[in-house]
C-alpha cells in the first residue's frame, strides 16, 4: 500500500529535501500539483483533501492563509514557524514525550532547526534540575548556510560573493530570533536564553551548545541524558572523545548526536543535527511515519 502525500511548497529548500526523501520510498506516492496552479488555493485544497498526509513548506503568512482553507480532518504537517506555539497544534518533537500526541494529531508543527537541537539538549537538564527554569543561559548555535533558504544559499554560492562570507557571521543581533518562543515553551524555561546563532561557510549541519554550571559533572550528566533518551533511535548521547566537535558532524543524517564535555565545574552539552535533516525535512518524515503508524 502506498500512502498519498502532498507537499505544498515543494520548490523551496525544505520542500525539495522532503521530496527527495519521500521519492526514495516505495510506500509513498507524492501527489504533484500542476506548476501553474501551485498558488491556486482552491486547487491546493483538492490535493490536501486527497492526501493521507500533507506538508506545508511555505512562508509563515502563506501557511496561515492556506491552513484556514484546509478542511477539518485533513492531516497536515507545517514546517513553517507559524504554528509552533499555536493552540490546537501538536509540536512535532517525539523524543520529549509527544509521540502519542503526534500519532493522533491532524495538525502537527515541525520544530525549527535551532530549536530542535537546543530543546533536545536542554529539556532533560531542566526536567532533572541541572538547569533551573529561570536560569540565565547563554547559548551558541552554529549552522551551515542552507538554513537560510534559497536567498542565503545563492549569496554564499555566488562566484562574486563578499570575501567576508568566508568567515563565520553572528546574526539575529537583536535577540529576536524566530525560534525563541518555541525554545522557551518546549525547553520548559521561564525566560529566553541569550541566543547567539552563527552561520558559517559550509552547506549543512549545525551544533548548539548549552552550558551547565555547578552540575554533577560530565559522567553523571551523560548518564542522565542517556537514560532520558533510552530507546530513541534518532538520538545518541555520548561523551566527546576527540579534541573537537564539528558542526557538520551529523550532516546528511536524520538523527541527533548529543556530546557531553567539559569538567566537573563547567559542563557543556552540545547537540549536533543536520539543519535539513532532524532540523527540517528528516523530522517531518519522522512525524509522518508516526502519524501513519509506520514507526513501529
Amino acid at each position: 500500500m502506498a500512502y498519498k502525500v502532498f507537499i505544498d511548497g515543494m520548490a523551496g529548500t525544505a520542500g525539495l529535501e522532503l521530496a527527495m526523501l519521500l521519492e526514495a520510498r516505495d510506500d509513498i506516492e507524492i501527489l504533484k500539483i500542476d506548476e501553474d496552479k501551485r498558488k491556486d488555493i482552491d486547487e491546493k485544497v483538492k490535493f490536501f483533501s486527497a492526501a493521507d498526509i500533507s506538508f506545508m513548506c511555505l512562508p509563515d503568512d502563506s501557511a496561515r492563509e492556506t491552513i484556514a482553507r484546509v478542511p477539518d480532518g485533513c492531516r497536515v504537517i507545517d514546517t513553517s514557524t507559524a504554528h509552533r506555539t499555536a493552540e490546537g497544534w501538536t509540536y512535532g518533537l517525539a523524543e520529549i514525550g509527544f509521540r502519542e500526541e503526534i500519532r493522533k494529531a491532524d495538525r502537527v508543527s515541525n520544530p525549527g532547526c535551532h530549536a530542535t537541537a537546543f530543546i533536545l539538549a536542554a529539556r532533560p537538564l531542566v526536567e532533572n534540575g541541572l538547569i533551573k527554569a529561570d536560569a540565565e543561559i547563554a547559548v551558541t548555535s552554529i549552522t551551515g548556510y542552507s538554513g537560510g533558504g534559497k536567498k542565503m544559499i545563492a549569496e554564499y554560492e555566488d562566484e562574486g560573493r563578499d570575501e567576508l562570507l568566508k568567515s563565520p557571521a553572528q546574526y539575529a543581533l537583536g535577540q529576536e530570533h524566530k525560534h525563541l518562543p518555541e525554545i522557551v515553551k518546549y525547553a520548559l524555561l521561564e525566560k529566553a536564553p541569550v541566543f547567539m546563532p552563527v552561520v558559517a561557510d559550509y552547506y549543512r549541519g549545525m551544533c548548539v551548545s548549552v552550558p551547565v554550571f555547578d552540575g554533577p559533572g560530565v559522567a553523571k550528566t551523560a548518564e542522565i541524558l542517556k537514560d532520558y533518551y533510552k530507546g530513541e533511535k534518532y538520538v545518541e548521547v555520548c561523551e566527546a572523545e576527540g579534541p573537537r566537535i564539528y558542526a557538520a558532524d551529523m550532516a546528511g543524517t536524520d538523527g541527533c548526536r548529543i556530546y557531553i564535555h567539559g569538567n566537573d565545574e563547567r559542563t557543556i552539552v552540545t547537540s549536533c543535527i543536520d539543519n535539513l535533516g532532524k532540523g527540517a525535512a528528516g523530522a517531518a518524515v519522522q512525524n509522518m511515519d508516526i502519524m501513519l503508524g509506520l514507526d513501529k
